[in-house]
């Protein structure tokens, strides 16, 4: 996304646009995209003005910090801000003591919660957990006030906002200084914007001249699309899921190439998705022990206890694959119940066969023989010659026995047949 911005923000640039309209809702994202996008945002030459909509979006978090650094800062009506505190991607950060304590944090409220204002002053601050928490907050800290400071905001709710995850509603943000008004749709925001003077990188003043402009939606192009799904943390499991059957598949069975040429695709797209997201190499180690699991029952067939703990394995892993409890990381239990049950499927199909071919008459090698019909081809005094399978025999038997007879084999010594008339009692 910081990539998509940029790109667009040159763009904008090189066509000598008046003004860029950053449409806003998340609930937050990391701080390195943050500071790429912010970045290019201060050293834009085109102005940015960065609008909070449509009503029910928010501004939590890195969308906060991002809201400051705009030159011009809306928001629509039933929108919220705030909630800036850094939250750790690995999950609570120990105290001085070395006691692991929950991480009162986040980047936002919950996916299923609104936000609530935080109109009063909040109460006093909680000390830091440890050194690495003060250094990560007061460095936050000092970021939002100083693009607060550039902006002319109000600086103060900025730091509360890092300190105390604070949150205002629109209407709030516009009384407190937080922003510069709020705009019911993008025709309103470039009424209000009109006439606004706005300093840009270096120092320079801009009179915004607004009114009446025309506008092109710009989304994000199929390159963003695509990184935006593939990096889905269900998307990535099951694209790792389809490479690696795909490539087992290409080698049980070389030269087909299409399962092969799918599963490496699918393979390095999961390897880059998870690159991405902070993952647990204990959930990637049982998903593909799962996998092994599950090949094995394939070629050990046992009754479909090897396939059982490679489902349970896959199922473990798929559970504890993102290594994180911030919101919107996590897989989904859909897609986990989906891998369960293919799983079971594929497992009670491999064991039927197996029983099926446990239980089915051999066609095939010396215990083929037995059972088979014969013709006796000559014979004397309980030994000659019989022809089975297309093939002649040397066979042992019953004393007296004419050519052409048909006989029975009941067992194979060596290169001996032994047999007996097909119907003994006449």
């Amino acid at each position: 996304m910081s990539d998509y911005i940029r790109r667009n923000l040159d763009i904008a640039a090189a066509r000598g646009s008046p003004l860029v309209v950053l449409k806003l809702d998340t609930p937050g994202g990391l701080a390195s995209s943050m500071r790429e996008i912010i970045k290019a945002i201060l050293s834009s030459p085109v102005p940015v003005a960065t609008w909070v909509a449509p009503q029910g979006a928010r501004a939590a978090s890195a969308g906060t910090f991002i809201l400051y650094a705009s030159h011009i800062a809306a928001m629509a009506p039933a929108t919220n801000l705030g909630a800036a505190t850094p939250v750790s991607l690995t999950g609570p950060a120990p105290d001085d003591d070395g006691q692991r304590l929950p991480w009162p944090f986040g980047p936002s409220q919950p996916e299923n919660e609104t936000a609530e204002p935080a109109e009063a002053p909040a109460a006093p601050p909680r000390p830091p957990r440890n050194a690495m928490e003060a250094k990560v907050v007061n460095d936050a800290v000092a970021y939002i006030r100083g693009l607060a400071e550039l902006r002319e905001r109000n600086a103060d709710w900025a730091e509360a906002a890092v300190r105390d995850g604070s949150s205002l509603s629109a209407s709030s943000a516009a009384t407190e200084g937080v922003i510069d008004f709020v705009a019911t749709d993008l025709a309103a925001l470039l009424v209000q914007a009109d006439g606004r003077r706005i300093v840009m990188e270096g120092g320079d003043t801009l009179t915004l001249a607004t009114a009446g402009l025309e506008h092109e939606l710009v989304t994000p192009d199929w390159r963003t699309a695509i990184l935006s799904v593939i990096t889905n943390p269900n998307v990535a499991l099951i694209l790792m899921l389809v490479g690696v059957y795909g490539i087992i598949l290409e080698f049980l069975n070389p030269g087909v190439l299409v399962p092969g040429t799918i599963g490496a695709i699918s393979l390095l797209l999961g390897l880059y998705a998870l690159a991405l997201l902070p993952i647990s190499y204990a959930g990637i180690g049982l998903i593909l022990l799962g996998l092994a699991l599950i090949v094995a029952e394939a070629f050990a067939p046992s009754f479909g206890i090897l396939g059982i703990g490679g489902t349970a394995a896959l199922v473990l892993g798929a559970v504890i694959l993102i290594d994180t409890d911030a919101p919107g990381f996590a897989v989904s239990v859909p897609i986990i119940a989906g891998v369960a049950v293919s799983g079971v499927i594929l497992t009670l199909i491999l064991a039927r066969l197996a029983a099926r071919s446990f239980s089915a008459r051999v066609v095939s090698g010396a215990e083929d023989m037995i059972g088979a019909a014969a013709k006796v081809l000559q014979w004397q005094q309980g030994k000659g010659y019989v022809w089975v399978h297309g093939e002649r025999w040397q066979a042992r038997g019953p004393d007296m026995l004419s050519a052409g007879e048909m006989v029975r084999v009941t067992r194979l010594e060596g290169l001996v047949l032994y047999v007996e008339r097909s119907n003994p009692a006449s």
